[in-house]
């Protein structure tokens, strides 16, 4: 009995050992937090070891766990009917609410969902209930991308597909089949899917054959640089779960099938050194010492290298393609934007990316909403039911739709 009580204590204390991760007090229902960050770390080991087995690739094997357990069918309800159809060869999940009686055309948002590139999907339970919650609410049609991952297929492969598909939903005839007004159609999505969101809105502002243009576009945390691994919420957030800094450089690395020897580099980035030619220009339009008030930078300080490794930018030039890293782009691409919100989390490594997207928009004369939450984290929006809610999720979710009722 004694030897069980034992045992039973060393296994409780071992487990509250995995779980336990320092956190800061400000940050929503931080127990939850690490029960969340624990499970994604023993999934993230397991899709390591089926990959050191040669049974798959890790980011295969996750995704599988992560689709296993998260996977919903296509089901309506009485206020919003759910299909799953396709766009010029693209999945999608069209979501159509109920239409107002005063407004024979509905209002639309094509979303696309996060996941590093090469996780999660359309048809998982977090983004179809989102998407449920939009279009009943917004008296809208929500057209959800499920794009394809890593490692089916590397950047630009993903932007391609949300632009096919999203060229399709413009189509006069196909806005007329959903009743949809083609003024009123904005673009969003959440993490690496606000970076292809960013991406397909500088696109189509330079499109001259698209008819029907975007009248808004809403980024959620999303990640819009690789070129500075050391801005002020990298470095305050090294660690914060769910996305600690050595994943996302990971995720950078696999979306351009790169080479992991190079990820420790990326991360004292000394791919963009004072000797790397290539990035010279572009520094100047992610100088975090100019575009982030003094409350986020705080005691920060830049970290530039004097001399790094030039041989990650010539293998690697899509680190400085403005479609990867749409904070990088032109003046000239930027003030063509539509009106623009973007939502940031205190505790997120990609916080300033999105703060210094916002200033370098406003900079050009484009009209943007920056919705800042002190105690959110990476990826809190769609965590709004049991077992992983969390109050910040809620509330990150009221403010984009609010947002979208007020503008769209």
């Amino acid at each position: 009995m004694r030897s069980s009580c034992v045992l039973l204590t060393a296994l409780v204390a071992l487990a509250a050992y995995y779980v336990y991760i320092p956190l800061p007090g400000s940050v929503s229902d931080p127990w939850k937090l690490m029960l969340l960050d624990a499970t994604f770390r023993g999934a993230q080991q397991v899709s390591n070891l089926i990959h050191y087995l040669g049974l798959s690739h890790h980011l295969l094997a996750l995704n599988f766990i992560i689709v296993s357990f998260g996977k919903k069918s296509a089901w309506s309800s009485a206020q919003v009917k759910v299909t799953d159809t396709d766009f010029d060869g693209v999945e999608v999940r069209v979501f159509e609410g109920p239409p107002k009686p005063e407004e024979p055309l509905k209002r639309s948002v094509v979303y696309i969902h996060g996941g590093g590139w090469a996780l999660a999907s359309a048809k998982i339970r977090y983004y179809d209930e989102l998407c449920t919650a939009m279009a009943e609410e917004l008296n809208a049609v929500i057209v959800s991308i499920e794009y394809r991952l890593v490692p089916k297929v590397y950047f630009p492969e993903q932007i391609h597909d949300v632009v096919r598909a999203t060229k399709y939903f413009l189509k006069p005839e196909v806005l007329q089949k959903y009743m949809v007004d083609p003024g009123r159609i904005c673009i969003s999505g959440d993490s690496a899917g606000g970076n292809l969101a960013a991406a397909l809105g500088q696109q189509f502002t330079q499109d001259a054959s698209l008819k029907n243009k975007l009248k808004l576009q809403a980024l959620i945390y999303p990640v819009l640089q690789a070129l500075d691994f050391n801005t002020p919420s990298y470095q305050q957030n090294v660690n914060t779960p769910i996305l600690p800094r050595y994943v996302m450089v990971k995720y950078w690395v696999d979306y351009f099938k790169g080479n992991y020897d190079f990820v420790q580099a990326m991360i004292i980035n000394n791919h963009t050194s004072l000797d790397v030619e290539e990035a010279a220009t572009l520094r100047a339009r992610l100088n975090w010492t100019s575009l982030l008030p003094a409350s986020f930078t705080k005691n920060y300080k830049p970290v530039v290298q004097t001399t790094g490794n030039a041989r990650i930018v010539q293998e690697l030039p899509q680190l400085l393609d403005a479609r990867s890293a749409p904070l990088i782009a032109d003046q000239a691409v930027l003030q063509l934007l539509p009106k623009t919100y973007i939502l940031t989390c205190e505790h997120d490594v990609l916080r300033d990316d999105g703060i210094m997207y916002a200033k370098r928009l406003e900079s050009v004369g484009v009209e943007v909403t920056l919705d800042h939450f002190e105690d959110g984290f990476h990826g809190c929006m769609i965590f709004t039911s049991w077992p992983t809610n969390f109050s910040v999720g809620i509330r990150t979710r009221n403010s984009y739709i609010k947002w979208l009722d007020q503008n769209l």
